[in-house]
């Protein structure tokens, strides 16, 4: 019997689907290479005249962003201090570009560590005569000067002085409030964008040098600790301002008291520009009577970096004489025997052992102490 042929019956179905399946087979032959054409064309001509900036994350070997895509990213970016401080961040922008610290020790440069000395003032600073000579005489690339003032004041120091261009953004502070807080951390932050700063002072426009530049910096290089007072007291102007609502971030048998002036090494420096934790907790707990700038900084050190600190200042303030604020010294107070009771016969502890060099600076001094200063400056103080 001979094969079975399809009949007209068998392949009435067939035919049809057969000849519909060749046709699309034939289309899509001609049609894909044809589209695959047209997409590389429109993505070829899209993203010449439709294109849009993009930002690269990661490129030979090497991290992008936008800020530095005209130029290289040099090592120079990250280790030469700001040209120029006035700038237009706000605080929380300031103290986050300040908080930043590299996690690998070693510095891949030759840095030369600096003091930053930070001038919180409301104006004019009336004793800069006798920093200028403080400053000068081959300490050029060992200090930078940081000036916080009232941000109506204009300064218009000459030129060559070591004060000229040293203002930083600022805004008014209130004694005993928070803003005098905000103050300080914002002389730290501004300090701190320059990554050869590592100790860190907070003077006034009342505060003098007792010892010459030379002195002082090896004073604070070779110290372990950094000069932060932090005291407990029962009184009723130390424990006495404690705010239980401060509880449980902040007992009491925590809270501490101690002078407004203060130097710190960079390590703590970032860590109080840092915090927001406890500020927030001063900020809302503690107002006149309680005087934010005398417990804030002790109290947060002593929590959280008590074995960073000598539980001492190196400015010496006169509270002899009772009151709410230390004495001022005019010019009728300025003699050797004045210095010689002020710095002789002093006793502290200095990395362990005791010392006799225990103050480094001394406020408040009227601006009528100038001249004796000035003169007295080369045989007592030792510059100048």
């Amino acid at each position: 019997m001979l094969p079975r042929v399809f009949q007209a019956e068998d392949g009435k179905d067939f035919l049809p689907k057969f000849h519909s399946r060749f046709y699309l087979l034939t289309l899509m032959k001609y049609f894909i290479p044809f589209a695959l054409v047209l997409l590389s064309g429109a993505l070829f001509f899209g993203s010449h005249f439709f294109d849009t900036p993009k930002t690269v994350l990661w490129q030979s070997g090497s991290v992008s962003v936008p800020w530095v895509a005209k130029g290289p990213l040099g090592l120079d970016r990250w280790v030469k201090p700001p040209s120029r401080l006035m700038h237009n961040m706000t605080d929380e922008e300031l103290f986050w570009a300040a908080s930043f610290t590299p996690q690998v020790k070693k510095y891949p440069f030759n840095r030369v560590p600096k003091i930053a000395f930070m001038f919180m003032t409301r104006g004019p600073l009336p004793l800069s005569p006798l920093w200028e000579r403080f400053f000068r005489g081959g300490n050029e690339g060992l200090y930078s000067i940081f000036v916080h003032s009232l941000p109506s004041y204009v300064a218009n120091y000459p030129t060559d002085s070591v004060f000229n261009k040293r203002q930083i953004p600022s805004q008014v502070t209130e004694w005993g409030t928070i803003s005098m807080c905000d103050a300080e951390r914002r002389l730290l932050a501004n300090a701190l964008l320059d990554v050869s700063n590592e100790w860190f002072i907070l003077l006034s426009e009342t505060c003098i040098p007792l010892y010459n530049f030379s002195i002082i910096y090896a004073y604070l290089k070779r110290s372990d600790y950094s000069f932060v007072d932090s005291f407990d007291n029962p009184s009723p102007h130390a424990r006495g301002r404690y705010n239980p609502q401060m509880a449980p971030l902040i007992d009491i048998s925590q809270w501490r008291k101690g002078s407004q002036w203060f130097e710190v090494a960079r390590e703590l420096a970032t860590h109080m520009v840092q915090d927001t934790k406890f500020y927030a907790a001063f900020k809302e707990f503690c107002s006149p009577p309680c005087y934010v700038d005398e417990h804030y900084f002790p109290t947060l050190l002593h929590i959280e970096k008590p074995n960073l600190i000598a539980n001492r200042s190196i400015t010496f303030t006169d509270w002899s004489r009772g009151g709410a604020h230390p004495a001022t010294f005019g010019e009728a107070d300025i003699s050797e025997e004045f210095f010689r009771k002020l710095l002789v016969g002093q006793d502290c502890f200095y990395n362990g052992q005791h010392s006799s060099v225990c103050v480094l600076f001394a406020r408040k001094f009227a601006p009528g102490a100038l001249e004796p200063l000035m003169r007295l400056a080369p045989a007592v103080l030792g510059f100048g």
